[in-house]
């Protein structure tokens, strides 16, 4: 009699519907072709050329962008490998705030290079070892490469220097504008000690309407909604912040009140009036001249603080009463009265104003330290303005950067092209099978360059002779010329082009490290997606069948 043989293997192993894939051909080279298509995307993008991306997300919100965090971030990408890509990116936005857009193109072109040698016949973990050394070669080239430093985060002209190529990338023709913007906003705000300067201190509030030469920067804080009763201006005041409502309270317990007669009604609604002018009493004789409420205003309330002269403000964020009670110095009460004197902020002019067709509400000290400022954002768009905000995002995140270490490398492709010229000689000298992996390491740094030439219309062969000829001799600062129009190079340091070693060397490493994981995964296996099949979408023209 025969015996039955079991099956072996991953059939009776994982449940069914689940998929395998093994080995280069399916795992390595499928994800390598999947991280290229993502870093092509955002290629286009990088640089003061970058182009466009219109974003339609899962929610049908519309974005213009060529921020690469934004663009990866609505992507929604699904892809397990690519996936990736889009954490170190992420992480990259969250560390440093900028240099979002080189590692993902970095990242995707070291994997493209590392393809060439996997079918050359390399082994995966002799790639990723190669790789290994050859960005601890990297870090310590990028060391020397340092040709400038912040020497003073108090001046405005050096932070407006290191600044300006930050913005120049996201809105190029208008980094004059903003950098002297972010420059003004960050020095209201600069700490003595300038390594505890915070991002948060420094506000945006988008308006729409006027042109972005409207632009301003408010020592304090602006809130894009006016003041609740008819007091609209109040100056050296005494500020009372409350998260709680401003009304009659009322109890957690429903009650009934028998009224017997007309003058017992009038005694109680006389009685809670009595209580709350009362309180209301109490603030405005401790002093206080606006009020700020997290929550709502009654009618009744607001008729007493204007009979008081009190000015109502509503606040419905609650980062934003947080940020205000730190820029007033106020405690935030969940109680209704009076406050105490420690409780009670100070700001010299509140006042409601017209910016455009908008009225808002500005909190602004004009003494010499203030903990907040506002850059006030206009913009005939919504997609306009908000791609402007990404651009002042990304130059208040390089003065944080920047403030702990001030250290600059020649931009314009400059820092990339010396660290691939350096690196390719070191691989030279190496023995074993590693050089190849270096020497890929070193030319996969020529695509940032090549990528701003072809941007802006050059030919990237031939700017890349050029700024390696110029390199062999010496000159370490040869970046590419943007506005040249017969393939030119400048010298990034003397045109003012910086970029920040700290944001350089983060992304190397997060790019580098997405690339070696991708790498060295030989094995996919996904489980079957939970849940049953899903309705057959009904097209708009079809009706429905009675």
């Amino acid at each position: 009699m025969a015996l039955k043989i079991p099956q072996i293997g991953l059939n009776t192993m994982l449940k069914d519907g689940y998929k395998h894939m093994q080995g280069l051909d399916e795992a390595v080279y499928r994800n390598i072709a999947a991280t290229r298509e993502l870093s092509q995307i955002t290629r286009t993008s990088l640089g003061p050329n970058g182009r466009n991306k219109m974003v339609i997300n899962h929610l049908e919100k519309l974005f213009v962008t060529n921020d690469a965090a934004t663009i990866i971030k609505e992507l929604e990408v699904i892809h397990p490998a690519a996936k990736l890509l889009v954490g170190a990116s992420q992480q990259q936005e969250a560390e440093m705030g900028d240099g979002t857009n080189f590692v993902v193109v970095f990242a995707g072109e070291l994997l493209q290079q590392a393809e060439y040698l996997l079918k050359m016949g390399l082994h995966p973990s002799e790639v990723i070892d190669g790789f290994e050394v050859a960005v601890k070669k990297s870090f310590e080239i990028l060391q020397t490469l340092s040709v400038h430093t912040l020497e003073n985060a108090h001046s405005k002209s050096d932070l407006v220097a290191l600044v300006k190529p930050a913005i120049a990338s996201k809105q190029y023709g208008y980094e004059d504008l903003l950098s002297e913007l972010v420059a003004s906003a960050a020095l209201e705000i600069m700490p003595k000690n300038a390594s505890q300067f915070n991002v948060d201190s420094v506000r945006v509030v988008k308006i729409m309407g006027g042109s972005i030469h409207d632009t301003t920067v408010v020592k304090g804080m602006v809130f894009g909604r006016e003041a609740e009763g008819i007091v609209t201006k109040a100056t050296n005041a005494k500020i009372a912040i409350f998260t709680c409502p401003i009304d009659v309270s009322l109890t957690e317990t429903k009650g009934t009140v028998l009224i017997h007669n007309a003058k017992e009604m009038l005694n109680f609604s006389k009685g809670e009036e009595s209580k709350l002018e009362e309180v209301v009493k109490q603030i405005a004789d401790a002093g206080v001249k606006v009020v700020v409420t997290g929550s709502g205003c009654g009618e009744l309330a607001l008729h007493f603080m204007n009979r008081y002269g009190i000015m109502v403000v509503k606040v419905l964020s609650k980062f934003d009463i947080r940020r205000l009670c730190k820029v007033v110095g106020a405690t935030a009460l969940t109680r209704m009265g009076a406050p105490t004197p420690e409780e009670m902020g100070f700001c010299e002019f509140v006042e409601s104003v017209e910016i455009g067709s908008d009225r808002c509400t500005v909190f602004r000290q004009d003494g010499e330290s203030t903990k907040t400022a506002t850059i006030v954002l206009r913009g005939g768009t919504t997609n306009a303005i908000d791609d402007l905000e990404r651009a002042i995002d990304d130059g208040v995140n390089v003065i944080k950067a920047a403030v702990k270490d001030g250290r600059l490398v020649p931009g314009a492709g400059a820092a990339e092209i010396e660290l691939a010229r350096q690196l390719t000689s070191f691989g030279e000298r190496t023995a074993g099978l590693n050089q190849y992996a270096i020497k890929k390491f070193a030319e996969a740094f020529e695509v940032i360059p090549r990528t701003l030439a072809e941007n802006a219309g050059l030919d990237s062969t031939e700017v890349l002779s050029r700024m390696y000829a110029s390199h062999h001799a010496n000159n370490i600062s040869t970046g590419v010329d943007v506005e040249g129009e017969d393939n030119s190079v400048l010298d990034a340091s003397k045109s003012g082009i910086y970029d920040l070693l700290v944001v350089k060397q983060m992304a190397i490493k997060l790019a580098t490290h997405a690339a070696c994981t991708i790498l060295s995964v030989d094995q996919i296996i996904m489980s079957k997606p939970a849940g049953g099949p899903k309705a057959p979408q009904q097209s708009k023209g079809e009706e429905m069948d009675d």
